[in-house]
């Protein structure tokens, strides 16, 4: 029998009505066969293990994704896949993080979650729950159909690093801006295996340690020398550039100077756009050919939680400086495009 390991987080997932007082409490996931019959009839052998305490997904850290990704570790030969429970507005960074953090890995790890608590009647729950178990129990000729991170939501799976959330009160919360879906429920559950990541050939391990010291830049018209300076002179190790268009910035004198100064400093900057579709094309109009003279690295079409979340794993392995620069422009979970 199939057999998944369900990871309860927290989130609006989890939630019931509490009948006396009418708030929202945690779901008792022990208890998840009464709550949900209709797992039942999925006919899969499935495990808990839930968080305590529950967490709120704004408080989500670093320390939790390796909790995550260690628990998945020693729980790996005993299951066929994974669901994590987890609330919608950090799921993205949680799903990136784990993507980089899951080497070599063989089966799915699927992060959903809902926009209505389950006990709500027109709840998103508990069809995003049976689904995304059934994406993590299906295999094909023996071996997972979705061997990587991924986030299901609202009839579709995403790539856990590709997804961004994007809605805060429809059920079509998320998306997928640069890369298409994985999979879609429908009438049939149909997966685009041309879009899915090949099983992995090597030995699955894991790496627990991140360094989170990364500035964020964003860019606006009017944007001051004191508001640059107090990211690119603060002592952080990275800086996240959000940039216009297809990676373009104002070309004043002062602004080079101050990413020239941090670079020349030892901190990474990687330009990635504010726009959710397209990609950073470092050089295509002047005003972005001085970021790439200067060393700035081009995020290409990575989101932001994934450029983070790499930066925060890459720099968390103590590489060389121009090891994680060169690393930064390159897919290593299928997480860009270049």
């Amino acid at each position: 029998m199939i057999s998944i390991l369900i990871i309860y987080t927290g989130g609006t997932i989890g939630m019931v009505n509490d009948s006396k007082t009418g708030t929202l409490i945690p779901f008792d996931f022990e208890q998840i066969q009464n709550n949900v019959p209709e797992l039942a009839r999925l006919d899969y052998q499935l495990s808990v293990h839930s968080f305590d305490p529950i967490l709120d997904s704004s408080n989500m850290h670093p320390k939790i994704w390796t909790e995550l990704a260690e628990l998945i570790k020693e729980k790996y030969n005993e299951f066929d896949g994974f669901v994590i429970l987890h609330g919608s507005d950090t799921m993205s960074y949680t799903a990136s993080a784990l993507s980089f953090m899951l080497q070599n890995l063989a089966k799915p790890v699927v992060l959903t979650g809902s926009q209505l608590p389950i006990g709500e009647i027109r709840t998103d729950a508990k069809e995003n729950l049976i689904t995304a178990l059934e994406i993590a129990a299906t295999k094909k000729d023996g071996k997972a159909m979705v061997p990587e991170v991924a986030v299901y939501f609202d009839f579709q799976l995403f790539r856990g690093n590709r997804s961004i959330k994007n809605d805060s009160e429809k059920f079509e919360a998320f998306s997928s801006p640069n890369y298409p879906i994985l999979a879609e429920a429908g009438v049939n559950l149909d997966f685009f295996s041309n879009y899915i990541l090949p099983i992995p050939t090597k030995e699955f391990q894991i790496h627990t340690k991140f360094n989170s010291n990364i500035g964020v830049l964003k860019m606006y018209p009017g944007i001051t020398e004191n508001a640059v300076r107090a990211i690119t002179e603060s002592k952080v190790d990275a800086i996240v550039l959000e940039s216009f268009g297809s990676g373009n910035t104002t070309t004043a004198d002062w602004f080079i100077a101050c990413l020239q100064e941090a670079i020349s400093s030892d901190k990474i900057i990687v330009d990635i756009s504010q726009c959710n579709g397209g990609s950073v094309q470092l050089g295509k109009y002047e005003t972005s050919r001085k970021l790439q003279k200067m060393g700035v690295l081009s995020g290409y079409d990575m989101t932001f939680e994934a450029t983070v979340t790499k930066l925060m794993y890459l720099m968390g392995k103590g590489l060389a400086l121009d090891e994680i620069k060169k690393i930064m422009e390159i897919s290593i979970a299928g997480e860009l495009t270049n």
